[in-house]
């Protein structure tokens, strides 16, 4: 009991100053935690270099633990969030919800039924359920909206462009979209690249590459 208080105490008081010189914080000091295990911190980048020989395992099995537990933690909701109308959980079967090409917004059947019974009983013109733009009255002016979309940097057209690239077999420019789309936040742009790179279409085989998309599609 004493030994695990006095562990405690220390990992507090490490807590409280300097990993490498001891320096407490202050006004004129200001601590930064180990970006990495967050279980240290220091008071400047010179103390941080010095000490890492020495921080360097614990650091590395820390933050291995940390990855692990946010891999694995249950989700609150699906890779597709909720409907922005009812804002219900999206059913993981996408056919149960309409993706809107005016905005990117993923809308569930019921909303986009309901939105249809009003204009069917009010006679007005069909428009999109969240951001009320007239629905495109052809395939060639919903293409115009998407490009729209993916030159106001929208990940979501990214990924559906990419998409649409490599049906038609069309690996480069199906990775270029994935990665930009990425690069914005995209969950499900991270599992398209890592098919990608496991069946190395676009792009080299590449099994490290592979599981790291993954791992940040399930994060």
């Amino acid at each position: 009991m004493d030994f695990v208080m006095s562990t405690n105490n220390l990992v507090v008081e490490e807590m409280m100053c300097c990993a490498a010189c001891g320096a407490a914080e202050a006004d004129h000091i200001k601590l930064k935690k180990c970006n990495a295990c967050y279980l240290v911190k220091y008071c400047s980048v010179k103390c941080q270099k010095e000490h890492r020989p020495k921080h360097k395992r614990e650091c590395k099995k820390r933050a291995a633990e940390l990855r692990d537990e946010i891999l694995f933690k249950q989700p609150e909701s699906t890779h597709l969030g909720d409907c922005p109308i009812c804002c219900l959980p999206l059913s993981v079967d996408e056919s149960n919800s309409t993706m809107m090409s005016c905005c990117s917004k993923a809308i569930c059947d019921g909303c986009d039924y309901a939105d249809q019974m009003r204009e069917t009983g009010g006679k007005r013109q069909s428009k999109c359920p969240f951001c009320r733009h007239p629905t495109p009255k052809s395939q060639e002016e919903a293409e115009r909206i998407q490009k729209k979309r993916i030159e106001v940097n929208d990940p979501v057209a990214m990924r559906l462009m990419g998409f649409e690239r490599q049906e038609k077999e069309d690996y480069d420019g199906a990775f270029a979209y994935f990665t930009k789309a990425t690069a914005l936040g995209d969950v499900g742009a991270h599992f398209n690249l890592s098919l990608l790179y496991h069946e190395g279409k676009g792009v080299g085989k590449d099994k490290k590459k592979e599981v790291y998309h993954l791992e940040k599609a399930a994060i």
